[in-house]
Parts: structure tokens; C-alpha cells; sequence
């Protein structure tokens, strides 16, 4: 079993990220963060965490995309700025059939959501600074574990918020 930490749009807030490592990282194996955090790759905040660059991160050399192998699960992470999530998924989705992806975690929209689209798991976190949609200030930790995945939902605030928990059947990529 591996278990997987997911921020998005932390949007230059070292204290949230602080918060969130020191709060789980006794029991997550992975921080990956999807973009925005509007800090310098050697900024202590992001120690540990697997970054991409977003449209706000004008001071980071981030990667604009990374695949992370987790579990024999090959997992894609981006921002999502340029494959405009915001108006559609389509564009990201034939990223993921490019690369291989098993699962693709993204931000950019702010939005917290995960679902399968053709066998592929698909997840924003939201914002941990500035959410849409919903008050909760959100992330989200992945618990991988022979093919299935659950996805546990936290507030920054108030903790895990267990009625957006979800299960996941994923087929691992040949």
C-alpha cells in the first residue's frame, strides 16, 4: 500500500504547505504538487515534493509535465494551463494516452474532482489557497493498494472530509 499526497495552487503560501507536509508526513510515501505554488525549487516548503510549473510560477525551474512510478502505476502530473482544463479534459486526456498515464494529477482550475475516463484516473486536489466552486480549501491523499485506489478528501481547516471519499478500480499500464 502506497499512499500519495496531492496539492494544487498553493499560490506562494509556505505556512499551508508546511501545515499539510508536517500534518501527514508520517503516513504518506509521496508529495507531489501540481503547480502554482509560486515559490523557487529551493524553497524548504517544497522539500519533498515532486513539482511541476504552473502559469503563476514565474520563479521556479519546474518541469512542465513529470511521469512519477509509483506501484507499477505510472502517474502523469501537471498544471493543466496548457492543456485548458478549465473549458475541457479532452486535450489532457490524449496527453494521457501519449504518455501511458494510469493516473494524471492537475490543477489550474482550482476545482476539486477525480473520475475515470476511459480506464484512467483523473485528479484535482483544488486549491489550498484559493478554491472554487466549494470553501474547503482542499487536497487530497491517493492510497494505492493492488489495483484499487481511494481517494480521501482533506480541508486544510477542518481535516479529512469523508463524505467525498471515492474507490477507484485501476488497470495497471502494459
Amino acid at each position: 500500500m502506497t499512499k500519495i499526497l496531492i496539492v494544487s495552487d498553493s499560490h506562494g503560501s509556505t505556512e499551508l504547505l508546511d501545515t499539510i507536509k508536517e500534518r501527514h508526513e508520517n503516513e504518506v510515501n509521496y508529495f507531489i504538487h501540481c503547480g502554482d505554488s509560486e515559490l523557487s525549487n529551493d524553497n524548504p516548503s517544497l522539500s519533498g515534493f515532486t513539482t511541476v510549473k504552473g502559469n503563476c510560477d514565474f520563479y521556479g525551474d519546474f518541469p512542465e509535465e513529470t511521469m512519477v512510478e509509483v506501484d507499477e502505476f505510472k502517474i502523469l502530473v501537471v498544471h493543466g494551463h496548457l492543456y485548458s482544463v478549465i473549458s475541457s479534459l479532452l486535450t489532457l486526456a490524449y496527453r494521457v494516452e501519449e504518455t501511458g498515464a494510469d493516473i494524471v494529477c492537475f490543477g489550474h482550475s482550482h476545482l476539486l474532482g477525480a473520475e475515470m475516463i476511459d480506464g484512467k484516473l483523473y485528479i484535482n486536489p483544488g486549491s489550498i489557497r484559493l478554491p472554487r466552486g466549494r470553501r474547503e480549501r482542499s487536497y487530497v491523499i491517493l492510497e494505492l493498494n493492488e489495483g484499487n485506489a481511494s481517494l480521501s478528501v482533506f480541508d486544510v481547516d477542518q481535516g479529512e472530509i469523508s463524505s467525498l471519499s471515492q474507490e477507484f478500480s485501476i488497470s495497471k499500464s502494459n
